[in-house]
């Protein structure tokens, strides 16, 4: 008897890493049930997009994308952020096929299901017990909850996915284990609000191997640090209780290494943005951090432009990255996004305002990473190797997220391998990146 061939799906997945965590999850699922994933939309028998809903640019690429979709191969499933607002995919291409929200894996499975029956077969519907990546094997992002409770006037977040919802700390640990056992080296701990984590269900306890461990940022990183595995905190609001982290880092139990979105630093912009956590004591905080951990390496966003920001705000921004010598910048010219109350307030910065702050931000920033990596030629440094060429590796520090942040550039006398911690002298630096020379593996 001869096996039905196995059903092809082609998948495009959009916007930040919490939403590929998404996509790896219905991927996972669906190589669980027997589907095989195609590299080409018109050799699919359907496509998944994931989108984007974030910007008015994002939705933009997102429609692409599914128009691409639509004219390569016209069986298309839409999820993620855009979907939680249909009514502008439905406009533009009222032939998709379905539309669900983000983190509504049953709906897309559902959907593939009806337009796409799986074919089981036993010999082929095998899958990593630790999912199917869409990151290199040696790194995975580790999403411990969905939504967000704050309210920030640009952003629509919410609205997309709803308010905090924490995943148990058992369930997480469970998922970070299985994947350091399937040889992931660097965990990226992520959510919208990750030092949140755990409100929402009043930081309840889960049984995890011999113990209780509560769903509080501060025990779940101490946990995750005892896996074997750097561990890496993103999207960290500032919270008071940041502080108790800082101690984790200085024993090596999680990287030294904070990514605070703090987004500006005038206190009226601040208030005008509805930023959560106390900003006024924030330099003294970092002062206090980096003496306690003086290998800490700060990364963080920032919006330039926003409604009612003056010269004098702006000013006030510089002079303060100036001071708290953050590591590495993200920098954005606000754009209005439908739905958010930012829309509301007057006082509109022109464009090219936008622009000459973003400028004059980038190059500021440019010349503290310069010097702030400067201090570390001489140094040795653990590095995480992600690509090899013939005469020189690509790998990153504890100080670098991938695709983020800089990278260091290796010379060695014996080839290396993807994934590998090597020590690495560091030899001399610029704007972004280190380079060096492997002194010990």
């Amino acid at each position: 008897m001869q096996q039905a061939a196995a059903p092809k799906i082609s998948f495009v997945s959009l916007g930040c890493p919490k939403a590929l965590v998404d996509s790896e999850r219905i991927i996972t699922r669906l190589r669980a049930e027997g589907y095989e994933l195609a590299r080409k939309h018109d050799g699919a028998d359907i496509v998944i997009v994931n989108t984007c809903g974030f910007l008015d640019s994002a939705k933009q690429e997102s429609l692409g994308a599914i128009g691409d979709a639509m004219a390569e191969n016209g069986k298309v499933i839409v999820t993620g952020c855009m979907g939680a607002e249909p009514e502008q995919i439905e406009a533009a291409y009222p032939g998709v096929l379905s539309i669900t929200g983000p983190q509504q894996y049953e709906s897309v499975l559902e959907a593939v299901h009806r337009a796409l029956p799986p074919v089981h077969n036993p010999h082929l519907d095998l899958v990593p017990p630790q999912g199917v990546k869409l990151t290199p094997r040696h790194y995975a992002y580790l999403k411990i909850s969905e939504g967000c409770n704050n309210r920030c006037s640009f952003c629509i977040i919410p609205k997309l996915r709803g308010d905090l919802v924490s995943r148990p700390a058992a369930d997480v640990l469970r998922e970070a284990e299985k994947l350091v056992s399937a040889g992931v080296k660097e965990l990226l701990v992520i959510s919208q609000d990750t030092s949140a984590y755990g409100v929402d269900v009043k930081y309840a306890e889960s049984p995890w191997q011999d113990r209780q461990v509560r769903a509080k940022f501060f025990d779940l990183a101490k946990e995750l640090g005892e896996l074997g595995a750097w561990v890496r905190l993103q999207y960290v609001y500032p919270y008071p209780h940041v502080d108790e982290v800082i101690g984790l880092m200085t024993e090596g139990k999680v990287l030294p290494y904070l990514d605070i979105p703090f987004q500006h630093a005038s206190p009226e912009v601040l208030k005008a943005m509805k930023r959560p956590a106390a900003q006024e004591k924030t330099l003294a905080r970092i002062k206090k951090w980096r003496e306690e951990c003086p290998d800490l390496t700060l990364r963080s966003t920032f919006i330039v432009g926003f409604p009612g920001e003056t010269d004098s705000d702006f000013a006030y921004l510089l002079d303060w990255l100036e001071e708290a010598e953050i590591d590495r910048l993200g920098c954005f010219k606000y754009e209005p996004v439908a739905g958010a109350a930012s829309n509301a307030i007057s006082n509109a910065v022109p464009d090219e305002v936008k622009q000459e702050r973003w400028n004059a931000l980038m190059a500021r920033q440019q010349k503290i990473s310069a010097r702030r990596l400067k201090r570390r030629v001489g140094t040795r440094q653990q590095v995480i190797i992600d690509e090899v060429g013939p005469t020189v590796a690509k790998g990153r520090s504890k100080a670098d997220a991938p695709q983020i942040d800089g990278a260091v550039y290796l010379s060695s006398r014996r080839p290396l391998k993807v994934g590998e911690i090597v020590t690495a002298k560091i030899e001399r630096s610029d704007q972004y990146d280190l380079h060096g020379s492997v002194a010990g593996f």
